[in-house]
This record gives structure tokens, C-alpha cells and sequence, in this order.
């Protein structure tokens, strides 16, 4: 069957099961929770390992398995003599604790006409065309939506949901020649742990693909590069009857350093390769407080900059507070990995490829935020992003494209292929 340009010829033709699993995948729980201290932080995550765990066995891949973990490691062998670079596709199980993923009861619009979506159980929620312009290239696709009630999961169960497919198709092609693939599942991506616990020694790969991205065609090289501040501030108490000249208080303190940082540098009024300074937290009284913040950037330069400039502002603030103290804390949470895929050329291009392949015009892009890939690129596993067709994530208005999925599963399978063919 020629798919895409026409630059490949694959001796089968392509049946999906996306749709089926994705279904079965979203309704159950996975919301991952950041105060928790454990790995992963909700025992629900399990419920959706154990599960694809079982479904990978079943497709034959007899070292399928969850760790205590929460990770799903699977082996799909080689049906090739080449030497092939090993390569790995990973999605993440959780479900972002911004929104709730219990219950979710997944819609189907099916032969999209246009216009805005109503979601059925909340008609306040409305997926607005002119505020979702990818709808526009969604006309006669069939549409995922849930009924307004929870996040759907497209972030990331679409990507679980594609390369389930993707593996299914060939270990029952064993025609399609590959060398041997991995297959990971993380927990506890949407906050930051998702690569905490991956045993890079036992998946065994050479290069990664996430499959975690927005619109169909896109590839993603590159990521802000990430750090946490947390400010603490101390400030001065006093019995408020008899305050004057003596309270500083501490919230008041930190709302000031809040209201000084730059408009033009907060998230709502940034874009592209913008980055911000961001307040994300804020807790304490009057006695003690805790600003905590993130800090993006494309460049490490651009991270320095941002956190010098806190450095400046709260400083500057201080000088009404003469008595009050501060301390800045610094975390680093990821860099680009741009810089580590530089080095790997072969691993985009390679992915490029096979978007084509898949009938798609392919798109580099970059990301306003981070991956798994992002940590697994500089623990060894240079890892890209390839789109999982998700949209509006970590909201009510989530959806997802039927054949935007398929043109994912499509993608992986040419990719593994495209390994074998220019070993």
C-alpha cells in the first residue's frame, strides 16, 4: 500500500483499533498529585499499567510488565538481520491534577461540519471554533470530546492508545522489517517525575520518540529549559491592635514582589519563544511566607536572566520592609533538548520521514513547555516529540481527532521501518 508521497511502499494496508483503546483507556482514573511524596503518587496510575501490561502480553510480547514503580516496559524483537539501532516510543499514564479525570464520559462528533462543539453536560462548556483554529482542518474528521464534566486524557492516552495500535500492527506484519523496539509507559509526567524512576539500562534504547504532541504533522526538537524558585520570606509580627511602626507582614510582602513582576514577562502575554517569570503558589501569614514560582526560557542565558532579575525585584522590594528578610531558592527541572537531539541529527530526520510517509506535511516546532523527553534526552535517551493529535489539554474543552490518531499510529509504524531501512 503507498501511504503519504509515495517515497514507501509497506506489503500491508492499515487497520486501526486507536478509537477502541483510547475509549477503554480514558475512562479509567489516572490523575496524577504533586503533594504526594510516593512513585507513582496515585495507586490509581496502576490501574492503567496493569491493564497494558496485560494487553502487550496478549499481542505476544512476552517481557511485558509493570514495575513496582508504575513504569510498563515491553519488548517487541527485531524481524531483521540489520544491525538496527534500538528505538524506543513512550507515553506518560497520568492525567493532569488540574482538572479531573474520574468518570470522564467521552463524546463522539462524528463527520465534523464546523462551528463551535457544546459539550452536553455542561452547555457552558463549548469548544468555540474561533478560539480552537485547529478545528478548522478538522472538517469530516470525526471528533473526541468529553461531555464537559472532566478533562478528556488525550494528554496523553491518545499517545498510549497510538502506539498500542502502532504495535499491534507489527507484530502482525512481521513483513514490515524492524529492528527491535521498547515500549514505556511513565507515571507522574504532569508533574515533573515522569522520568524519576525509568531503568534506562533495562529498556535497552538507543534513541526515544515521546508521542505526546498537539497537532497532526508536528515534530517537536525542542523544549523551554526549566527551573523553580520558591522565595521565603520573614517578615515582622505584631498584635495588630498595637502594629504601627512595628508589623511587616509577610503575605502583604510577597503580594508586592507578585504585583512588581514585568506583565509583559507572565505567561498570558507571552508566546512563541517567549519565557516567563510565574507565580504558581503562594502560602504562609504574616509572620512567614512562600512565593513559589517557575521559570521558562529556551536558553540557559534567558533562565539566568529572569532569575536575576527576581533577585532585583525582590530586593528592591525589601527597602520598605527594612526589618524583613528574604532568601531565593533555586531547582532545576529540565533543560532543552535541543541540545542533546543537535548531536543526533539522524533521530529527527528520521521522524520527518516518516510524517511524510504518513501523509502529512511535516512541521518542526517547538514546545512551551517540557516532556518526558526532555529528561530522558539528557540522561542518554535522545528523545523528539512526535504529535499525538491532542488539543486544549488539561481542561474541560479537551479533544482529540479520530483520524488525527490513526495518522499517529500511521507515523510509528513508517518510523520503525525508516530505522531498519537506512541501518
Amino acid at each position: 500500500m503507498t501511504i503519504g508521497n509515495g517515497a514507501d511502499i509497506l506489503p500491508f494496508a492499515f487497520d486501526h483499533t486507536v478509537l477502541e483503546r483510547f475509549l477503554r483507556y480514558v475512562r479509567i482514573d489516572t490523575q496524577s498529585d504533586p503533594a504526594s511524596p510516593t512513585c507513582p503518587s496515585t495507586d490509581k496510575q496502576k490501574d492503567l499499567g496493569r491493564l497494558l501490561a496485560q494487553e502487550l502480553r496478549d499481542l505476544g510480547l512476552a517481557d511485558a510488565h509493570m514495575d513496582e514503580h508504575g513504569y510498563v516496559y515491553a519488548t517487541v524483537p527485531a524481524t531483521t538481520d540489520k544491525k538496527v539501532p534500538t528505538i524506543c516510543f513512550c507515553s506518560h499514564m497520568d492525567t493532569s491534577p488540574d482538572c479531573t479525570g474520574k468518570d470522564v464520559k467521552p463524546q463522539i462528533v462524528k463527520n465534523y461540519s464546523g462551528g463551535d462543539i457544546v459539550l452536553p453536560a455542561d452547555k457552558t462548556q463549548i469548544i468555540r471554533a474561533n478560539e480552537h483554529p485547529a478545528l478548522a482542518g478538522q472538517i469530516g474528521n470525526d471528533i473526541v470530546t468529553t461531555d464537559g464534566t472532566t478533562l478528556l486524557g488525550a494528554d496523553n492516552k491518545a499517545g498510549i492508545a497510538e502506539i498500542m495500535d502502532a504495535i499491534r500492527i507489527l507484530v502482525r506484519n512481521p513483513q514490515i522489517k524492524h529492528g527491535t523496539i521498547k515500549v514505556l509507559f511513565t507515571p507522574d509526567e504532569e508533574i515533573g517525575r515522569g522520568a524519576d524512576k525509568v531503568d534506562l539500562k533495562k529498556l535497552g534504547s538507543d534513541f526515544g520518540y515521546t508521542i505526546d504532541g498537539e497537532s497532526a504533522g508536528h515534530l517537536e526538537d525542542e523544549t523551554f529549559s526549566a527551573d523553580g524558585a520558591t522565595v521565603n520570606i520573614q517578615g515582622v509580627s505584631a498584635h495588630p491592635g498595637f502594629a504601627k511602626d512595628k508589623m511587616e507582614h509577610a503575605l502583604k510582602i510577597a503580594a508586592r514582589i507578585v504585583d512588581a513582576l514585568p506583565a509583559d514577562m507572565s505567561p498570558e502575554n507571552t508566546e512563541g519563544r517567549d519565557g516567563f517569570l510565574h507565580p504558581v503558589g503562594l502560602e504562609g501569614g504574616l509572620d512567614s511566607a512562600t512565593l513559589s514560582l517557575i521559570v521558562r526560557d529556551f536558553s540557559e542565558q534567558g533562565l539566568k536572566d529572569k532569575e536575576t532579575l527576581l533577585e532585583k525585584i525582590v530586593k528592591d522590594v525589601l527597602t520598605d520592609f527594612p526589618r524583613s528578610s528574604a532568601t531565593i531558592e533555586i531547582k532545576k527541572q529540565y533543560r532543552n533538548m535541543k541540545e542533546v537531539l543537535d548531536k543526533h541529527p539522524q533521530v529527527v530526520a528520521h521522524a520527518m520521514e516518516a510524517i511524510a510517509r504518513a501523509g502529512l506535511k511535516p512541521i518542526r516546532s517547538s514546545i512551551r513547555g517540557g516532556t518526558d523527553g526532555s529528561r530522558l534526552s539528557f540522561m542518554g535517551l535522545p528523545c523528539p516529540n512526535i504529535f499525538a493529535g491532542e488539543h486544549a489539554f488539561h481542561s474541560r474543552l479537551e479533544w482529540v481527532s479520530v483520524q488525527d490518531m490513526e495518522a499517529a499510529v500511521r507515523t510509528i509504524v513508517h518510523l520503525a521501518a525508516i530505522w531498519e531501512e537506512k541501518a
